[in-house]
């Protein structure tokens, strides 16, 4: 079964949206959840086990789950917020980890006076918001735009998805490597990742050795 990062997700009674990030076991190589969301609605992500998954899913880059769109949108947000001071981050329950994270700085605003004169500067504030998902606890989170590194350190591409069995190991990881037309999908066996952290997948392999391996076909979906 490949699961491909972007495709479309059904429900039992309809459409919901598409597959947006991976939950995965880095200890035992094995997914757990995917992360659904209506199409650019990150805030109103859901995290689904994936044993929901049809197995027809195996032929059809289209996710199929076995749940109501009702039911999947009575689950509670994966994304949350908070309001953070530099260098802190947000306390969770000791059942939940950290996943993907944005941080946005808040805007300065210099006070200036009717007259058009600058008038004394205001401190900024040293707080930042951070929104950020929650994921099982020694469980990490993989998006599309998360990076994928060399052994020797270069940046090699981003994750397009990956490939896994009937229990949800993972046999290879999918790369989308090179930049506009030049652009392949290489299949890496999940032995050459060293590690998995969330947002990010470092190989034992060099650059050279994942080079040399072979695209994989054209592959496209309508959604």
């Amino acid at each position: 079964m490949r699961l491909e990062l972007g495709s479309p997700v059904h429900c039992a009674d309809g459409s919901f949206g598409e597959l947006a990030d991976i939950v995965i076991d880095p200890s035992t190589r094995r997914v757990t959840h995917l992360v659904v969301q209506p199409h650019d609605r990150h805030d109103l992500a859901r995290l689904v086990p994936v044993v929901r998954v049809h197995s027809e899913a195996a032929s059809d880059v289209t996710i199929s789950l076995d749940c109501t769109v009702a039911e999947i949108s009575a689950l509670e947000p994966i994304q949350k917020s908070a309001y953070l001071r530099l260098g802190e981050f947000p306390v969770e329950d000791p059942d939940w980890d950290v996943g993907i994270e944005e941080m946005f700085a808040l805007p300065y605003y210099p006070s200036v006076d009717g007259m058009g004169v600058g008038m004394q500067a205001i401190d900024p504030d040293p707080h930042v918001a951070l929104s950020y998902d929650r994921v099982p606890k020694g469980e990490v989170e993989i998006r599309r735009a998360s990076a994928v590194t060399s052994s020797n350190g270069e940046h090699l591409g981003h994750v397009d998805g990956f490939v896994v069995d009937g229990g949800g190991h993972i046999a290879h990881l999918v790369l989308e490597h090179g930049h506009l037309w030049g652009k392949r999908e290489i299949a890496i066996p999940i032995g050459a990742v060293a590690r998995t952290q969330s947002d990010e997948v470092v190989l034992s392999w060099s650059t050279d050795e994942v080079g040399a391996l072979k695209p994989l076909p054209v592959h496209r979906w309508q959604g």
